[in-house]
């Protein structure tokens, strides 16, 4: 079985797909990881040197590679992955299940404020900008978001929680 978590950038994925993986005992494959790996280079250095057409190419085509591999894992995805070269279509399918972290828009700006140097999408927005960037975002990329398996409404709860909630789903 393959278990996806997306989910706009800030919504704990890697954080859950680890506990997750951890609690199941099966791999934990993180994505940005695996182009990193891949490309030998940050996710950070990509955009910078190669840009988002680049990133978005090997992004799909990792993923791709995952998808298509018969291990099972918990595999987090990056905030745009569903919203590019029909990445959504990965999302379901057999023994596969996806969900979708929904938070709302000041919990991630409270998250994100913090960590623009790691996340080159949002490395110069002001805490005004940045909750617009976020509203915009969730707003293109609900469409996407929401061809999860399950939407679970995630907010404050803590990784713990969420953990047993995607646990009590796949029970």
């Amino acid at each position: 079985m393959k278990i996806i978590l997306l989910g706009y950038m800030g919504s704990g994925k890697s954080t859950i797909a680890r506990l997750l993986a951890q609690k199941l005992q099966i791999p934990f494959q993180d994505l940005d990881e695996n182009i990193e790996n891949d490309q030998q280079m940050t996710i950070n250095s990509i955009f910078e040197n190669k840009g988002e057409i680049y990133f978005r190419k090997a992004e799909h085509l990792i993923f791709k590679q995952l998808m298509s591999s018969q291990e099972s894992f918990v595999l987090s995805l990056g905030g745009g992955t569903p919203c590019y070269a029909n990445n959504h279509e990965f999302l379901n399918g057999e023994s596969i299940v996806s969900f979708y972290l929904k938070v709302p828009i000041e919990v991630l700006s409270k998250r994100l404020i913090n960590e623009k140097t790691t996340r080159p999408l949002i490395a110069n927005k002001d805490t005004l900008e940045l909750k617009n960037f976020i509203a915009q975002h969730l707003f293109e990329r609900s469409y996407y978001y929401h061809k999860a398996s399950h939407t679970l409404d995630v907010g404050e709860k803590s990784p713990e929680e969420i953990v047993a909630e995607i646990e009590s789903v796949l029970i």
